[in-house]
């Protein structure tokens, strides 16, 4: 055989391979993001299934088979593997998160706080939300907000499956008849002679006394904290994984308490040494709807060379957020009235002044003896 002819019969051979028929694909029910930021699938629905790969968030997959709260996916180069669904984001939960982040943007930090393992930062205030991001030991994240949820929420539905399956219908078993019949009925009995006695009124029989057991104790919410990395992007955590960056030489004066927000007001020179003059808010263990019930402002003495308090208040119910800049500061309490109000105060040297209060919505309130603004 020639060389040429050698040739050719390779040629149709390669055509003819290429020619036939591939294995059929399975059809896309829906479209999901990978919500984690690493999401393994796997060859099957089982946990210990093998590892058939690994997708990041935010990659866009395919969905072509679910079964109960498992889908099977398909990614950009053609990997279909099993995960669960609740790792997943559909569009809607896609674009919230790019909201909440294009949004976190304006908000003042209040403070940094850092933690001692692997954080998952989650997309929702909820266990069960996918953690599309994590947050390393010692990484340091601005805290933005604060809230507590229930356990017992309600989860977010998917509405990542355009397509429902259809289950087909059950036939009805049609019910067969007795084999032996059934005796006729007796004939009904005929009324009593004295039968206008039954019509008058009795006493109702009085009805037992339920003994009512101890009622049971309400569940304690999940206290969660909104953060921003230094990329930009937010995401919610448990508030007890994570603590505030503050120096450990004023972290000391906590008294037991948790530090919710801290800002430096300014800068005291010791000799060679710079020291800042810290504001921080605290509030007691355990979860509360308000963010601190105190705050203090620690200033650096140059007598004994420590940190000294300047100005402390307690018991009281404050919210987010917390303004300070170099020499003044305000924070927004609520009052007795159940409205709340921003006071603010100012340093003079090491001493911490008032200047004022202004109501939600209405004019300052100065202190006695100011003018008003």
């Amino acid at each position: 055989m020639s060389r040429n002819s050698s040739g050719l019969l390779l040629c149709a051979a390669l055509i003819l391979a290429g020619c036939e028929p591939s294995t059929p694909r399975s059809p896309v029910i829906g479209e999901a993001y990978a919500g984690p930021a690493s999401l393994p699938l796997r060859k099957e629905i089982a946990p210990k299934s093998a590892q058939v790969g690994v997708v990041h968030y935010p990659e866009k997959l395919q969905i072509i088979q679910q079964h109960r709260h498992f889908v099977k996916v398909r990614t950009k180069k053609g990997v279909e593997g099993w995960t669960d669904e609740r790792l997943l984001l559909d569009a809607a939960a896609y674009e919230a998160i790019k909201q909440l982040s294009a949004d976190s943007k304006n908000y003042p930090s209040q403070g940094q706080a850092t933690t001692y393992d692997v954080l998952n930062v989650h997309t929702e205030p909820q266990r069960q939300s996918p953690s599309y991001m994590q947050i390393q030991p010692n990484e340091r994240v601005d805290v933005i907000a604060h809230r507590l949820v229930s356990k017992t929420a309600p989860q977010r539905k998917s509405r990542m499956v355009t397509q429902q399956r259809v289950e087909p219908r059950r036939k009805k078993k049609e019910k067969k008849a007795a084999k032996i019949p059934l005796p006729p009925a007796p004939a009904p009995p005929k009324p009593p002679a004295d039968w206008m006695q039954l019509s008058k009124d009795r006493d109702p029989e009085p009805e037992p006394k339920q003994e009512k057991g101890p009622e049971p104790e309400p569940a304690v919410p999940d206290d969660w904290t909104l953060i921003r990395n230094k990329s930009g992007e937010s995401g919610w955590v448990l508030t007890r994984r994570i603590f505030m960056a503050i120096p450990d030489e004023v972290a000391q004066y906590a008294e037991g308490k948790r530090i919710t927000s801290y800002f430096s007001l300014g800068k005291i020179q010791d000799e060679e040494n710079s020291k800042d003059i810290w504001l921080w808010t605290t509030i007691d263990g355990g979860v509360h709807p308000y963010d601190y019930d105190g705050f203090r402002v620690f200033v650096w003495s140059l007598r004994h060379h420590r940190y000294e308090t300047a100005y402390i208040q307690r018991r009281v119910i404050g919210y987010y957020p917390v303004r300070a800049s170099s020499g003044t500061f305000s924070v927004l309490l609520e009052k007795e009235d159940g409205k709340r109000y921003r006071q603010t105060f100012s340093m003079e040297g090491n001493r911490v002044k008032f200047s004022g209060e202004q109501a939600e919505g209405a004019p300052a309130t100065p202190q006695p003896g100011q003018p008003a603004r």
